[in-house]
């Protein structure tokens, strides 16, 4: 088994290596070059949109905000908690820099793969809107290019079992084991209950738990993490002053990080962020593909701000708080390193991660649920789908009972076969996104995509 995990992990550090990272950012450099900034100016256009999007705005399943929701609720999870306090834990204070630049060209990724997504969605036997990058990789780019939608299709609904599922799972089990010595049994049960209860529903099941839960997570996570930040309010310029030399410079305060020199800071701090947002992986738009809007721009604004959300937001104050309350020079990781954040301030800061880290698990075992889904649907059609609800909801108790190092890296590099068929697809149908912006821009609305 060493064996083995050591040949997986020699794979991993290949396919998550600096090219694949490159290729990540630069795709989002490259759409935002070609948009010349258009996410970015239209920032406060979106939230306004979302605002609007509450409800229905023409055709699809869920309203816009929902799809939004769901989206949020795959990507807000263990990595805005874990994976930020272990991008500091390995790169110093200026991973969170480099997370912060990958984030904002991030946002043009998002855009671009909403827009493909609503642009070339489809109909399902149901009636059902769907779409993704197989759906846009297969209607946008022609029938030669179908095996590259398959193989997105492939990886994606492998990869839900693990880094959707499974890990999430042993993650809540483990942390209510630890801190409250609930038995791991009893929380995969309990979690094979729920989450077969909101699948029952469907899409439309998943996007209004969605549409409750995620508001109030995050709203709960934003105001903690403030306060923590508000307690060491005096700490907090020299905290950020060092976050951006240790981006440039690689070198920590006195006594603190050694080692993190500038290429380390930029690999963790891109690699995570990409890990929490998921810009460029490909899985949000099949989320954006659903939504009742007939203009697939203005999903696009929408979708965008999961990226800002989860990264510009909930990641700066997870960041912010472990590097102004010193939580990051104390020898804790990861988990461990934010609940020393958040216990710094707090009197229950402990405790709250704990809950953060199973109810954000939770919300992402439910959007990865929708993803799987939709890459078997597109695999072997819509007598795939109660199957694969059976299968999803018996590995979340494998999950929580088994010893996950062989699937957590099994799913690492398959996160890593998604972006691939995602990115050629962005790159080879970038005009078709620019094209559609420029009608936005130019008559104030884009053509209703009538599918």
């Amino acid at each position: 088994m060493d064996e083995i995990l050591g040949i997986l992990n020699s794979v991993s550090s290949v396919v998550w290596g600096p090219l694949m990272l490159l290729l990540l950012v630069g795709t989002g450099v490259f759409l935002m070059l070609r948009l010349k900034g258009f996410p970015l100016r239209r920032l406060g256009t979106g939230f306004a949109l979302l605002w609007q999007g509450r409800k229905p705005q023409g055709k699809g399943d869920v309203s816009p905000f929902n799809a939004l929701m769901t989206a949020l609720a795959a990507t807000i999870g263990t990595g805005n908690i874990v994976g930020v306090a272990t991008a500091i834990g390995l790169g110093g204070p200026g991973a969170l820099f480099w997370m912060w630049c990958s984030a904002l060209v991030g946002m043009a990724t998002k855009y671009a793969e909403a827009v493909c997504a609503v642009h070339y969605r489809e109909k399902d036997s149901a009636g059902l809107s769907v779409g993704g990058p197989m759906y846009y990789i297969k209607n946008g780019l022609g029938a030669r290019w179908a095996w590259l939608g398959t193989a997105f299709a492939i990886f994606g609904c492998a990869a839900g079992f693990g880094i959707g599922n499974t890990v999430q799972a042993h993650s809540v089990a483990d942390a209510l084991h630890g801190d409250l010595a609930i038995p791991k049994l009893l929380t995969g049960v309990l979690l094979m209950v729920l989450v077969g209860a909101v699948l029952l529903g469907g899409v439309k099941r998943i996007a209004q738990v969605a549409g409750r839960l995620v508001p109030f997570m995050g709203v709960a996570y934003i105001v903690c993490g403030l306060l923590v930040i508000a307690v060491h309010a005096d700490a907090v310029p020299a905290a950020l002053v060092l976050i951006v030399e240790s981006a440039f410079n690689g070198q920590a305060a006195a006594g603190g990080f050694a080692g993190a020199g500038v290429a380390m800071a930029i690999q963790f701090g891109v690699a995570r962020g990409v890990f929490s947002n998921e810009a460029g992986l490909g899985s949000a738009p099949i989320a954006h593909a659903a939504a009742a809007t007939g203009n697939p721009v203005r999903q696009g604004m929408i979708a965008m701000l999961g990226t800002f959300i989860d990264t510009l937001v909930v990641c700066s104050i997870t960041g912010i708080a472990i590097v102004a309350s010193g939580a990051w020079q104390g020898g804790a990781k990861g988990a461990l390193m934010s609940q020393s954040a958040f216990a710094s301030a707090l009197p229950f800061g402990e405790l709250f991660i704990t809950l953060a880290i199973a109810l954000f698990a939770f919300t992402t075992m439910l959007g990865w649920s929708y993803y799987g889904e939709r890459c078997a649907q597109y695999l072997w059609g819509t007598k795939a789908i109660t199957p694969f609800r059976v299968l999803w909801v018996l590995a979340i108790g494998v999950g929580a009972m088994a010893n996950l190092s062989l699937v957590w890296i099994v799913a690492d590099i398959l996160n890593a076969l998604m972006a691939i068929p995602n990115l050629i697809a962005l790159f080879l149908l970038s005009g078709v996104v620019v094209t559609l912006t420029r009608k936005y821009a130019k008559s104030g609305h884009a053509a209703t995509d009538d599918q």
